[in-house]
């Protein structure tokens, strides 16, 4: 891999992106949208004290794994040199869909969970992707 592409990346961009997309996911599951049917069809129940059990690193896991992400986006809108608002559409359609949403859909196979599950958590996925994208985009 040729490392000098990661000096054309903008950290900061690439932080502020994860972070958008890390907020997508707290109002993306909470009780205005879909947090309660989420954890419905997760089985959770909300009155339980257990399940705040491991709340912290779920948090910082997550989080890690969607800096992760934003990186890839990163490298890719500077390999590509994109700068107009349809490609960064684009951009995260593509990656939401063609990776995170496909990704996801594997696991979902075998786990035969509720089809309304698998549409939140793939919404979730193809928004936060969608908006990191416009971010690293716009943002040049």
């Amino acid at each position: 891999m040729n490392t000098a592409l990661l000096s054309q990346i903008n950290w900061l961009h690439v932080l502020v992106a994860a972070i958008a997309y890390f907020m997508i996911g707290g109002l993306w599951y909470s009780k205005i949208l879909f947090g309660t049917k989420w954890a419905a069809l997760q089985k959770i129940d909300m009155s339980d004290p257990e399940k705040n059990k491991g709340v912290p690193a779920i948090i910082f896991y997550s989080f890690i794994f969607m800096l992760i992400t934003v990186i890839g986006l990163a490298i890719l809108v500077a390999r590509l040199d994109l700068i107009l608002f349809s490609s960064a559409i684009k951009l995260g359609l593509t990656t939401g869909i063609c990776f995170a949403v496909m990704s996801m859909s594997i696991s979902f196979v075998y786990e035969r969970k509720p089809l309304a599950l698998y549409f939140i958590s793939g919404g979730y996925q193809l928004a936060g992707n969608i908006v990191a994208a416009i971010i690293l985009v716009m943002w040049r």
